[in-house]
């Protein structure tokens, strides 16, 4: 597999990192945290136990051009942190429109990163959305908070099929419209 391929995706500052586009030296921060219980249960696509291969296959996604989401790394080792704090996407589901979704290791938990990390997306817009929707598991407050601290309106809710939960959870959906 190739690993080493430059994605045409902006690098985003943000207080206490910037979010760069994943490159191959993140696999064993990104396999280590993804690889967490805490952080795969509060996903829709990260599998608990993490299979072999899927970080490095991640990584190869993440880099393709024209890809199905656009990652970001939190990136804090400018700012004495670790080099992968957690992750950001944004999915493109429709014109204009696209998904965003994250998570954080959880050393970095309750610490604003999250927050940090949405805000600066939507401050940047790189896809030139008019709209971004996210959902959440409703047992996952924190991340709900994240979504209206940055501005995003509750719009009803669902339910979403966990890999990890290997089952379908009920959800929260926001919408935070950009333009």
């Amino acid at each position: 597999m190739k690993l080493d391929m430059i994605v045409n995706q902006p690098v985003i500052e943000a207080g206490r990192f910037v979010l760069r586009p994943v490159r191959k030296s993140d696999v064993g921060l990104l396999e280590l945290f993804a690889g967490d219980e805490r952080v795969a249960r509060f996903t829709r696509s990260i599998p608990h136990p993490l299979p072999p291969g899927a970080t490095e296959a991640f990584v190869v996604r993440s880099q393709q051009d024209n890809p199905d989401e656009y990652v970001w790394v939190m990136d804090g080792a400018a700012h004495g942190l670790s080099e992968v704090l957690g992750v950001v996407g944004l999915k493109p589901i429709g014109p204009d429109q696209s998904e965003i979704g994250y998570w954080v290791a959880p050393a970095y938990w309750n610490t604003g990163l999250a927050s940090e990390a949405v805000t600066a997306i939507l401050a940047a817009n790189p896809l030139r959305n008019s709209s971004i929707v996210a959902a959440v598991f409703q047992d996952n407050p924190g991340s709900a908070r994240v979504l209206t601290n940055a501005g995003f309106d509750y719009i009803g809710a669902a339910e979403a099929f966990s890999i990890a939960r290997k089952g379908m959870v009920d959800t929260w959906t926001y919408l935070k419209k950009l333009k």
